[in-house]
């Protein structure tokens, strides 16, 4: 066990204690003798005693006010077990509401029991909840890999769309369900969106210390609201704890995808599967009808699920049994980003049970699918969809669904069951309401002037490129690269197939950019152990890819990267190098063709080779805004042809289905 002044931490949990970035830490590392010494882990990834990095902030001035919870992480993360560290972070969250209350979790090390106590009494000083909220994020993205969460916008808009399914209110207070809660992402948000009122929560969840952390998480929900919750530590589906009950007004589940042992052989001739016997390659199906089982009448349920559920061959028999019935209501085609796994578009099946009584609404012949993949939110430094826009484009397509007078928004159709139920039952929205979105013409001439726009724009910027000078006979020196990692101007590091794809208990992960990612869209699609990287890009560091079928270089912005085979970064002192200076001499063609080796298009590009201009650093900077302006104006051409393409593509489909006037 590692005692308190023990604790390690890294590079980047230094960052977040002092308030800087990354980079501000490995200057005071290399500019500073008096840094604590390494401790363990790699030269990559060098780990320090927590003791003495807080000694050292405080003797330089380099502490900034950002409260005691930074220095408390790092302890629960080097518990070692995430199990461990998830309930000693459960059970600090009860001992803060109630400070005499007696351990519930006896199995915590004596370590971990003071470290609850330690982290109870500092969570009553700086706020319970904020506290608790402040260590399950850091528990959540230390252990991202092995966890799958709702984030909050999803959660809320899950919670809106089945409180705008259901039908009746019946008396007494909602009763909310989710028979796979994680840490209770999904409780909360509905207990927020209905207002309380009495409401009760009902989960199962089967990992105890997810369990023990959605407690945590509605226990602060019960002191906000009049809510009261119920949390059972068990496997929902093999273990049923509600067995044979319709007890909830609304359902909402994130299920577990793609698992094959989820009890096929002993649950046969279970009771809840009235819609058919889910293949053993469809546990999500499972899901699916033990969520109706448990609905009341009129009860409604939503349900996160992959995108092949609405078109595998396996389970066509159960979805046509779910829309015959009018069990399933609606799929929502969500953007991807929504939620893990980050790059698909999962969709939402919007269900309910059959009503009863004088309100009851007779069976439907449509089933209403909407595409809301549109909502998707490119921005590197803002990921995942809009969410305004994509929560009111949903929600106003969803309040339809009993109104059929009422035609759905563009991107939302409703479609009969005589469509639905041919030989595939395939409800992927995409599939039917591609056939009814072509352009509008306001929205075509509202296209068109958004290329003008663009043009107009890049008409400016080609002006002031065409307005530079460049002297006919300037001779100017250079080095290579491998001269000024001699000279000590920059750093070089070489990224290489990573060993461990998979984080460790106690090891973040950061993303892992390969130039395959470079050769699609450029998004970094793996994660790797921080530890295990041999080249990590942080801000303000130049990366540049290795191999003439991808070559390029740029200055990398946003959270540290790692990189893989044939992806270098280089790091530059500041007061001789500018890195978009640096960057734009890398980057250009005649560079990595004199420094490739032309055999084919895999053929490496020598990095050490690239060369660069001796300049000093105040001529540098007029170089790096020339630089900027020629990638800004890259980017906007880039830009522009995409527009320009889907432009062409809209009207061309609108031409062909006719009704041209002029």
């Amino acid at each position: 066990m590692s005692t308190p002044d023990a604790v390690p931490v890294s590079l980047a949990e230094i960052a977040r204690i002092a308030g800087v970035g990354r980079a501000a830490v490995s200057n005071w590392r290399r500019r500073h003798h008096t840094f604590p010494a390494r401790i363990g882990g790699t030269d990559v990834s060098p780990q320090f005693s927590l003791a003495e990095v807080e000694l050292w902030l405080r003797d330089n001035g380099k502490l900034r006010d950002v409260g005691r919870r930074e220095f408390l992480w790092p302890r629960f993360e080097a518990l070692g077990s995430r199990d461990e560290s998830g309930l000693a972070v459960a059970e600090a969250a009860r001992r803060m509401r109630s400070p005499r209350a007696r351990i519930s979790h006896p199995e915590l090390s004596r370590e971990a029991r003071t470290l609850v106590g330690e982290a109870a009494r500092l969570g009553r000083r700086e706020g319970p909840r904020e506290t608790f909220e402040f260590l399950l994020q850091r528990w959540l993205e230390t252990h991202v890999r092995q966890l799958s969460t709702t984030p909050a916008q999803l959660a809320a808009l899950m919670a809106r769309i089945a409180l705008t399914v259901r039908l009746g209110h019946g008396e007494g207070g909602l009763i909310v369900f989710d028979p796979a809660c994680g840490t209770g992402h999904l409780l909360a948000a509905a207990a927020h969106e209905s207002g309380g009122s009495g409401a009760t929560l009902l989960a199962c969840e089967r990992d105890p210390a997810l369990a023990a952390l959605a407690a945590a998480r509605l226990g602060f929900v019960t002191q906000e609201l009049d809510v009261r919750s119920e949390i059972a530590t068990t496997d929902a589906l093999r273990e049923d704890p509600f067995a044979g009950a319709r007890v909830a007004d609304i359902a909402l589940c994130n299920p577990p995808f793609n698992e094959r042992d989820w009890g096929y052989e002993e649950l046969a001739t279970d009771r809840r599967w009235t819609h058919g016997l889910p293949p053993r390659t469809e546990p999500e199906l499972a899901w699916v009808q033990h969520l109706l089982s448990h609905l009341r009448p009129g009860g409604a349920a939503v349900v996160v699920l992959p995108p092949a559920v609405a078109s595998r061959k396996a389970g066509r028999r159960i979805r046509g049994s779910l829309l015959r019935t009018g069990a399933l209501r609606a799929v929502v085609a969500l953007p991807p980003g929504s939620a893990q796994p980050h790059s698909v578009s999962l969709q939402l099946w919007v269900l309910r049970a059959a009503a009863d009584g004088p309100g009851a609404v007779p069976s439907s012949q449509d089933a209403l699918l909407v595409d809301a993949a549109r909502f998707a939110r490119t921005g590197a430094r803002e990921p995942g969809p809009d969410w305004d826009a994509l929560g009111s484009f949903v929600l106003s397509a969803v309040a339809v669904l009993d109104r059929p007078d009422d035609d759905p928004p563009e991107h939302a159709v409703r479609v009969s069951l005589l469509d639905l139920l041919d030989d595939e039952v395939d409800v992927t929205p995409g599939r039917y309401t591609a056939s009814g979105t072509e352009s509008s013409g306001s929205e075509l001439a509202a296209g068109c002037r958004e290329l003008s726009a663009h043009l107009a724009d890049l008409a400016g910027r080609a002006q002031y490129l065409s307005e530079l000078g460049f002297e006919a006979e300037a001779v100017r020196t250079t080095a290579t690269v491998g001269d000024l990692v001699k000279a000590g101007a920059l750093t070089l590091r070489a990224g290489q197939q990573p060993l461990e794809i998979t984080p460790p208990v106690r090891e973040p992960a950061v993303p892992l950019l390969t130039v395959a990612d470079l050769l699609t869209d450029g998004v970094p699609t793996g994660l790797l152990r921080a530890d295990s990287a041999q080249a990590v890009a942080e801000e303000g560091d130049v990366v540049v890819a290795g191999v003439v079928r991808a070559f390029r270089a740029w200055v990398h912005e946003g959270p540290p990267m790692a990189l893989g085979p044939q992806l270098y970064t280089l790091r530059v002192d500041p007061e001789r190098l500018d890195a978009h200076f640096l960057a734009g001499c890398l980057r250009a063609p005649a560079n990595g063709r004199q420094a490739g080796t032309h055999a084919s298009s895999s053929s490496r590009v020598d990095v050490r080779r690239l060369q660069v201009l001796q300049l000093p650093l105040a001529e540098q900077l007029a170089y790096a805004e020339t630089f900027r302006r020629l990638r800004s104006f890259e980017a906007l051409l880039g830009r522009t042809d995409t527009l320009a393409k889907v432009l062409v593509g809209d009207m061309s489909d609108r031409l062909a289905a006719g009704g041209l006037t002029t």
